[in-house]
């Protein structure tokens, strides 16, 4: 298992790259409200407004839940690893993470299909969409580089 990881700034620099951060809530393309950098729940109406402070805040929240799911779920893992996969946990979901088969290819140590697995999760309403494609290639590559 993972002990004591945190998101690199690296891990949060492609979260943030690929989520934006918007500070008036908007309708994502998987029809979900949505604020600061992919900020999702209860809590996001229509016509809410933040600040910057106020979405870093949110993020911080964000991430705190991802990184715990991947430290809970993913056995050892490089930084890289672990940062790859808390992007995809984020913008998936852990119930989705923790049913994938990245994971369980992870947890085997079977890292060429783990990082293969990646760029299925590039459909958001039954559409694929080039977004999602980008961002599912970036993970990979991140998964696979070697750590510094």
């Amino acid at each position: 298992m993972s002990k004591n990881k945190v998101t690199s700034a690296g891990g949060r620099a492609l979260i943030t790259r690929f989520e934006g951060e918007k500070l008036k809530s908007y309708l994502c393309p998987a029809n979900v409200w949505t604020i600061g950098v992919g900020h999702t729940g209860k809590d996001v109406k229509p016509g809410m407004v933040i600040s910057q402070a106020e979405s870093q805040a949110l993020l911080a929240g964000d991430l705190a839940r991802f990184e715990k799911a991947v430290t809970d779920l993913a056995r050892k893992t490089t930084q890289n690893q672990f940062d790859a996969m808390v992007s995809l946990a984020f913008n998936i979901g852990e119930n989705a993470f923790a049913g994938s088969t990245l994971l369980r290819k992870h947890n085997r140590g079977d890292y060429l299909g783990a990082a293969a697995e990646f760029t299925r999760w590039n459909k958001a309403g039954g559409k694929t969409l080039a977004g999602l494609t980008s961002r599912r290639t970036a993970e990979k590559l991140l998964y696979g580089r070697k750590d510094a």
